[in-house]
């Protein structure tokens, strides 16, 4: 798959599982892999980024005598999942077209 295809997919998929409940960076990766391959060192970079842009929030928890990071999805990070989804709707098109099949979908 594409570099920049699968960064992006994977920042909608970090969102979405976010979206289902607030999370930490290994039950993250193991949710996500259950879809596209990730690892823990492509995850924070993305973590990273997304919590650039407001799409995230972090806080801290004590879990066994340390401290664990939980992200959890802003509004910000929940239009960005409506954006890709109604974008996607494009993609499709143009998937269609590539394929031969030009019906609107």
């Amino acid at each position: 798959m594409d570099v920049q295809l699968k960064r992006g997919l994977l920042e909608v998929c970090v969102l979405s599982v976010l979206q289902k409940e607030d999370s930490y960076g290994y039950k993250i990766v193991k949710d996500v892999s259950d879809v596209i391959e990730i690892s823990e060192s492509t995850l924070y970079p993305i973590l990273k980024r997304l919590e650039t842009s407001n799409s995230l929030g972090v806080y801290e928890v004590s879990h066994n005598g340390r401290l664990r990071k939980y992200y959890s999805i802003t509004s910000t990070g929940r239009k960005a999942i409506n954006d890709f989804i109604g974008e996607w709707k494009d993609v499709m098109k143009v998937y269609n077209f590539i394929k031969g099949d030009n019906k609107d979908e």
